[in-house]
This record gives C-alpha cells, sequence and structure tokens, in this order.
C-alpha cells in the first residue's frame, strides 16, 4: 500500500512563478524586494541585492521540477523564514512595535514561508507522519497572516479603500471593510479546522480578483513604479500560497494522485515492492 503524504494539484507552480517574479523585479531594479527591509547604509548592499534575486529565482525555478521541488522549496523557506521573517522584518517589528504595518508586513513574506513547508512536506521523502506535522505547520503560519492581512486592511482604511475600483459598487469603503473580514474569517477556518479547504479555495480567489482589479491597473496607469511591480509580484506569489494551503487541506491520499514520481522514484518504488512480495 502506498504511503498517504500531503497532495498538491497545481498551486505550488503558482507560488514558485511568484517568487520568481518576485526576484526578477528585483533584479531589474537592482534592489532588495520591499517586503526585505535592508537598510540603505547596508554594507555591499546592491551586491546583496542582486545576489538575494538571484537565489530567490533559482529556487523559485527549482521548485518547478519534480526531481527538485523539495530541495527548492527548502531553500525558499529557510530564507524566508530565517533571513527575511526572523532577521529583517523581526528587526522591523521590534523598531516599531505600536506599528501594525510592521506585523502585516512580517505576515506577507511568513506567507511565502508557510508555502514552502508545505511544498516541502509533500515533495520531500520523509515519513507521512512527520510531512504531515511539518503541513499543518504551514497552514496554521499562514492562517495567522491571512487574519493580520484583514486587520491591515481596518487599520488602514485611509490607504485600502482608494485601491478599490471607483466604479464597484456600492462603496470603496464597503469593499474594503468586506475583503478584511474575509481575510479574517478565512484565517479563523484554517486556524480551526472548520470549512477550512473552501476558505482557503475563496481567499485564492479573492486574491485573484486582486490582480484584476487592483493591481494589474495599476501597472497599466504606471509601468515605472517599481512598487507597483513588487506588488504584483507579491500577489502571485501569494494567490500560489493560497492555493498550496487549499491543495494541502484535500483529502489525504497516495502521494502519487496528485504529483506522479519521477523515473527514478518509481524505480525505486518498483524495487522495494519486487524485494516485499
Amino acid at each position: 500500500m502506498a504511503a498517504e503524504k500531503p497532495t498538491m494539484a497545481f498551486g505550488w507552480r503558482v507560488w514558485g512563478l511568484g517568487v520568481m517574479a518576485m526576484a526578477a523585479v528585483a533584479l531589474a531594479w537592482g534592489d532588495f524586494d520591499p517586503g526585505q527591509p535592508v537598510g540603505k547604509a547596508f554594507p555591499d548592499r546592491t551586491i546583496l541585492a542582486y545576489g538575494a534575486a538571484a537565489f530567490m529565482l533559482v529556487a523559485g525555478a527549482a521548485v518547478q521540477w519534480r526531481r527538485t521541488a523539495a530541495w527548492g522549496a527548502a531553500a525558499l523557506g529557510a530564507y524566508y523564514g530565517l533571513i527575511v521573517v526572523l532577521l529583517l522584518n523581526g528587526a522591523a517589528v521590534l523598531a516599531h512595535p505600536a506599528e501594525y504595518g510592521s506585523y502585516s508586513g512580517a505576515a506577507e513574506q511568513l506567507a511565502i514561508a508557510a508555502a514552502a513547508l508545505i511544498v516541502f512536506a509533500a515533495r520531500a521523502r520523509i515519513d507521512p507522519p512527520m510531512a504531515a506535522r511539518l503541513t499543518r505547520l504551514g497552514q496554521v503560519a499562514f492562517g495567522v497572516c491571512a487574519v493580520l492581512f484583514g486587520g491591515a486592511h481596518f487599520f488602514y482604511m485611509n490607504l485600502t479603500a482608494p485601491l478599490v475600483p471607483k466604479w464597484l459598487p456600492p462603496s470603496a469603503e464597503f469593499w474594503a471593510y468586506a475583503t478584511g473580514v474575509g481575510h479574517i474569517a478565512a484565517g479563523v477556518a484554517i486556524l480551526t479546522g472548520v470549512r477550512a479547504r473552501l476558505a482557503a479555495i475563496l481567499l485564492t480567489a479573492m486574491y485573484a480578483s486582486f490582480t484584476a482589479l487592483v493591481h494589474a491597473p495599476m501597472l497599466l496607469g504606471d509601468p515605472s513604479s517599481h512598487w507597483i511591480w513588487a506588488e504584483n509580484a507579491l500577489n502571485l506569489a501569494l494567490i500560489g500560497a493560497a492555493w498550496v494551503v487549499a491543495d494541502s487541506l484535500f483529502p489525504t491520499r497516495s502521494r502519487s494522485a496528485h504529483i506522479p514520481l519521477s523515473r527514478s522514484e518509481e524505480t525505486a518504488d518498483g524495487g522495494a515492492k519486487g524485494a516485499g512480495s
């Protein structure tokens, strides 16, 4: 009987493409992604920015290839979890503990790390109980991030409402509050496990609508803005991250149900079955 593992469908590829898009924007501007707060006076900052972007690009590309997906996810999880969230965003939180934006900013990066953990659990050759624990840890981390995203809509209504298209009825404030509530409700659902997969699917759809309604039109209006390009790339990564969470909440089935084994893995598994028969 095949070992039970967390399942993945297509979200892992979108998530990896999102990270690659973030890396491409950073390379184009020769600067760190805006979510990675490195001081302007930091020694050799430009060189480090190019190095970090190149690392993200290679690791994101590795995620797209089945044989290296686990390694790519592990590399991105370590980078975002330890360096970006703990060191960079952690320092920002300690410097501005009373500013909600420092927490929601860290949550954006933590969401990427959470998806990395789930993808690693699905693709790495680890035992199912450990994979399940890592997957749940990633889901919980993402759920916390969703709650923080929702809170930001309320704390920064003056910044959120203007992003809503003016033609969208009934009002910009309505949709700013509604999407904030949606974030919080989805986060609570993922944390508690009550309608968690439906919540993650709806969150994925909401992020996708942000691209069509908010980020893409902003990019068309100002294609020279580094921040707008970075926001589009980040939103793509968040679409993929939410999709990864939704995939991981699918009823557990055989590892091969959603991600086929590579040729070498098939050979190894076939030999193991033959030896045991």
